[in-house]
């Protein structure tokens, strides 16, 4: 692999983040990966699969359990939709993510519990890998990954609804 600014992820860590091994032995667990946290598969064996990360870190981890990225879409193909401008969708994201940062901020400083805390963040559900001039962008409120290159929108991907809403069930 060569310098970090040339990482090209190829999965993400799971919404509730993953464990790691320093081999691929169930006896040598190591550090937990951040949720959605862009990785690159290396290798597998069974299972087992060989991920590095954008500082060069490498660890083993559950393949199972990795979330594969959507690939640009190829040229030659039609996208499922195209959207002029992408800047909607982002405006989106940032608004949740202020959201969340605005909750956070309020528990970290005690001026709401865990219980407040827990009803006021339920629902709220956002992703995002930049790489460059590329971004895939997750909108589970219409069930899609999207792709933008910068000056378009494309949905790439739909997201089954049922398994999103269990996922974020979770406490």
């Amino acid at each position: 692999m060569g310098s970090p600014t040339e990482f090209s992820p190829t999965h993400v860590a799971p919404a509730d983040g993953l464990q790691t091994w320093a081999e691929p032995d169930p006896a040598r667990p190591t550090v937990r990966l951040d949720p959605l946290l862009p990785v690159r598969l290396v290798g597998t064996e069974g299972n087992w699969a060989r991920i590095v990360c954008a500082n060069g870190w490498s660890a083993w981890v559950d393949g199972r359990l990795l979330v594969t990225l959507p690939h640009r879409p190829p040229g030659t193909g039609q996208p499922l939709g195209t959207t002029e401008d992408p800047r909607p969708l982002l405006a989106a994201l940032e608004h949740a993510l202020a959201d969340y940062r605005r909750l956070i901020d309020q528990y970290a400083d005690g001026r709401i519990d865990l219980a407040t805390y827990r009803a006021r963040s339920r629902g709220l559900r956002l992703g995002a890998v930049l790489d460059g001039t590329e971004a895939w962008v997750l909108d589970l409120d219409h069930s899609r990954w999207y792709y933008s290159d910068g000056a378009q929108l494309q949905t790439y991907a739909t997201v089954d609804p049922d398994r999103s809403a269990a996922a974020g069930d979770g406490q």
